[in-house]
């Protein structure tokens, strides 16, 4: 018989079975050692580093927006400043279908496609996290109603905030300029850090040019946040730094009558103050209402105020370029005496025309059968063409261009706005550059009355007739008087004087002064009639700035011509003024288009300013007569004159 040889070997297996148990006891030994040494090394070595990571977890550092500054005039009356409005914010990460709650939440609360619009490019500006504006300026009912579905949707938030607002409406719309919503655009070229808690920038006018003084500095809060990130406590604040306040040199009780005067007409007006460069009044009409810009205007809105042929929205002031006309004419009757090219005493006949030698071609003047003999005198007083045709051919261009810009012509007044335009003053270079053509003798002529290419903007008028104003002095036009940080002291803006111009004969400023007099006190002046007699002493000068060149025969009248034509291919009229001339206070420039009331506008501003507010003629001068029944008969003259006018038997064009 065989034995059986046995299946298993008991022992083998029990042995390897140890030796597994064993390998496997070691490793876990090792597991457990790497494990508690790595628990060690977070716990001691790394404990400073993850409990600041998990405090911070917990901690949040909330940006506070800073209160921005408010604008005064130079009288303390308030033009721009904050109201407190409440709003609808939007938390996106907390929101979960934004369409489907946008949706839902319009039921309650109105939205309109400018809110969706502005939403969403806002949503593209901010972190998740951020609180963004949906809806500016909810009704108390609007309030109501969202606190009580508010359980409804997460991530909707209704905070009470401050917002701009411009309490006269379109009035100095022109030159606050208004604030807006940040764009993608300004994000590049802000502190983006500042702006955190910020959603709105100016954008122009004064609100843009002093954005960095008018925002402030911001401030933070770190809360403390529950499982849910929502804040639970303040931790500590860094308190935001407002913004200044600034005052304005303007006078905002000049600048409405101003408003009113040139209510109703296309046009602008800018007055200063001689002897420092303040801006009194900056009037650009029609204007607009700045306050639908701040909370968002609807592009239909917006769309109307682009169409609009007013084109309410263009400063006519700062970037208006328009002929120099007729007031072009002192500044070249100076440089003729400066340059001795004519003098007081030089007379020539005036045909009604001037003609350049081996030229066929006739240069009219307004006055069809002419002035007769014409001195200096005579030709700045009745705007004698002919008189400056010939002054201009001896002069040359050159002569022409560089007192032109010795008195701020062709450049950038350095006024604190952004939009100013610096008009042209032509030259053969120029010509070239950017028409592509020669200068010929003739276009010297036609820039001797101010016609031809050269263009200014109402400021650079007003400027220059503040220098005539000065005897030469030329102080940078400025808007801003002083600025305060709200506990600090004020820091005064001082005058800037750029240049003064001098010539041969101090006396010349006179010569040209005493001429711009009779403009006004003539009754050959361009003015008499139109700006009429003051109980104040007024140097000015008129101009008529040609829209469209009709040919005309001897018979007709120029008023009659501009009454058959269209609106607006009427000339328009302009005029320059100082006043009182022994001692300017104010120095005006009114250009109104397709129309010749500028001189009727210049005497209702210089009026209330003159007589009213700085009373340079005081009503006790007449005993026992009020100022208002001594201003009468003035009143009285004007009508008579401007019914005469309107006759067309005394209208003498500029």
């Amino acid at each position: 018989m065989y034995s059986r040889t046995p299946i298993k070997n008991h022992i083998q297996e029990i042995q390897l079975i140890s030796q597994r148990c064993i390998t496997v006891l070691i490793v876990m030994i090792i597991l457990v050692v790497l494990l508690i040494s790595r628990l060690g090394y977070l716990q001691l070595s790394k404990h400073l580093l993850y409990s600041t990571l998990s405090q911070k977890n917990s901690l949040d550092l909330i940006p506070i927006e800073p209160t921005r500054g408010l604008i005064y005039d130079r009288n303390g009356v308030l033009l721009a400043e904050n109201i407190p409005v409440f709003s609808l914010d939007i938390i996106p990460y907390k929101v979960g279908n934004l369409p489907k709650a946008l949706a839902e939440i319009g039921k309650i609360i109105p939205l309109n496609d400018t809110d969706i619009v502005q939403l969403q490019k806002q949503l593209k500006q901010h972190r998740r996290f951020d609180e963004i504006p949906l809806k500016l300026r909810l009704s108390e009912t609007e309030v109501a109603k969202f606190a009580e579905n508010l359980y409804r949707f997460p991530g909707f938030v209704v905070k009470a905030r401050l917002i701009r607002h411009y309490p006269f409406d379109a009035s100095l719309s022109h030159v606050l300029g208004y604030v807006g919503r940040i764009n993608i655009d300004e994000l590049d070229d802000i502190d983006a850090t500042n702006y955190s808690a910020t959603n709105y920038i100016g954008k122009l006018g004064i609100e843009k040019y002093y954005e960095d003084d008018l925002h402030g500095t911001v401030g933070y809060e770190q809360v403390e946040n529950d499982a849910s990130g929502e804040p639970v406590r303040v931790l500590n604040q860094i308190i935001p730094k407002a913004g200044k306040n600034l005052y304005l040199t303007l006078d905002s009780k000049l600048q409405f009558a101003a408003e009113k005067a040139l209510e109703g007409m296309r046009g602008a007006l800018v007055a200063i103050q001689p002897k420092t460069g303040e801006v009194l009044a900056i009037v650009s009409q029609p204007s607009y209402d700045p306050n639908p810009f701040v909370s968002g205007i609807s592009t239909q809105d917006f769309q109307a105020l682009q169409d609009s042929p007013e084109r309410p929205l263009y400063n006519r002031a700062l970037r208006g370029l328009y002929p120099l006309a007729s007031t072009i004419k002192p500044f070249i009757a100076l440089e003729g005496l400066n340059s001795g090219v004519t003098n007081p005493n030089f007379t020539l006949s005036d045909p009604g025309w001037y003609q350049l030698k081996n030229s066929e071609h006739l240069f009219h003047d307004w006055r069809h059968r002419g002035h007769g003999m014409v001195n200096l005198n005579k030709a700045i007083t009745s705007s004698c063409d002919t008189y400056f045709y010939d002054l201009a051919s001896k002069l040359g261009i050159q002569r022409i261009d560089n007192i032109l810009t010795e008195f701020g012509f062709g450049e950038l007044s350095g006024i604190d706005l952004d939009e100013e335009l610096p008009g042209i003053i032509a030259s053969p270079a120029w010509k070239k550059h950017v028409k592509g053509l020669p200068w010929y003798p003739g276009d010297t002529v036609l820039s001797g009355i101010g016609q031809g290419y050269m263009q200014a903007t109402p400021l650079q008028l007003a400027v220059g007739t503040s220098m005539l104003a000065n005897h030469g002095q030329h102080f940078m036009p400025h808007l801003l008087s002083k600025e305060q940080q709200p506990g600090k002291a004020e820091i005064i803006q001082k005058p800037i004087l750029i240049n003064k111009i001098e010539l041969s004969d101090n006396n010349y400023w006179n010569v040209i002064i005493n001429s711009l007099q009779n403009v006004i006190t003539s009754p050959e002046g361009t003015g008499y009639y139109h700006f009429g007699r003051t109980l104040y002493s007024v140097a000015a000068k008129t101009g008529t700035a040609q829209v469209y060149t009709k040919k005309r025969n001897e018979a007709d009248e120029d008023l009659e011509d501009q009454a058959k034509l269209p609106e607006k291919l009427r000339d328009h009229s302009l005029i320059i003024a100082f006043a009182p001339v022994e001692d300017p206070q104010i120095a005006i420039a009114v250009i109104i288009e397709n129309s010749k009331l500028a001189s009727g506008v210049a005497r209702k501003v210089m009026d209330y300013y003159l007589l009213q507010e700085l009373k340079v003629v005081p009503a006790r001068m007449i005993p026992g007569s009020p100022l208002k029944k001594m201003l009468e008969p003035i009143k009285n003259s004007v009508a008579l004159n401007a019914k005469k006018s309107n006759a067309g038997k005394l209208y003498a064009p500029g």
